[in-house]
């Protein structure tokens, strides 16, 4: 992700256990219009191969992830 790219909306589920970042993530992707840039934040490692396996099944687009010491960033367009 560059660093002119800044995503609309920003779900913050850490602290979540699978499933429950995807299901956040699936909720709120639900209310959202094409074009839509989200920013899924995670503890949950499992988060950065179901989210991916989920958007692709979606149809939407896997923009980045981002690993830091505590968590995950999940970056998405939505289609």
């Amino acid at each position: 992700m560059t660093n002119t790219t800044t995503p609309d909306v920003t779900i913050d589920s850490r602290g979540a256990t699978c499933p429950g970042p995807l299901m956040d993530l699936i909720g709120t992707v639900k209310t959202l219009d094409p074009g839509t840039v989200v920013e899924l934040q995670t503890t949950a490692r499992n988060s950065t191969t179901d989210v991916p396996e989920w958007l692709e099944e979606a149809g939407h687009e896997l923009l980045e992830i981002e690993e830091h010491d505590d968590h995950w960033n999940i970056y998405l367009e939505v289609d």
